[in-house]
């Protein structure tokens, strides 16, 4: 089997279903956050020692956890109600940004790691997903209407 993001052929690249982009998405967009996070906790370490590394390892965890649960939601509606779905990708985007910026603000006083280094990663963290889920739209060619299906 051909690498699911390699470029188009002469005869074009398969057509892929809201499944799976979902999990490409979710399996590109993951690793790259997680790799950006690993360097992320490093980084912490290295500037503020353990509570630097944890707040760092909390915000890659939340900005995983937000970023998949968001995919999840909207590959769903894409398959039960893909004219919703531009709607529900932007409703999903702003409230995950939303709770990741009251993350912030809630652990602003905290002294159990280094906020700073927390909120940073979130930043990072959330451009690589957001990053990532880009490159894996722009190499994916996505079916919008499904061939012989109800007219």
């Amino acid at each position: 089997m051909a690498n699911s993001l390699t470029p188009p052929t002469a005869s074009g690249p398969p057509a892929r279903t809201a499944a799976s982009i979902d999990a490409l998405v979710l399996r590109w967009a993951g690793i790259a956050t997680l790799a950006v996070g690993v360097v992320a906790v490093l980084i912490g370490l290295a500037a503020s020692g353990a509570g630097g590394a944890i707040g760092a390892a909390i915000a890659v965890a939340i900005v995983l956890v937000f970023f998949s649960i968001g995919q999840l939601i909207l590959g769903s509606v894409l398959r039960n109600n893909p004219q919703m779905a531009m709607t529900v990708a932007l409703m999903t985007y702003l409230v995950k940004l939303g709770v990741l910026f009251v993350f912030i603000i809630l652990f602003a006083d905290t002294t159990l790691f280094d906020t700073k280094v927390f909120a940073a990663t979130v930043v990072v963290c959330t451009i690589a997903w957001t990053s990532a889920e880009v490159w894996v739209f722009s190499r994916t060619k996505v079916l919008y209407v499904e061939p012989g299906g109800p007219s």
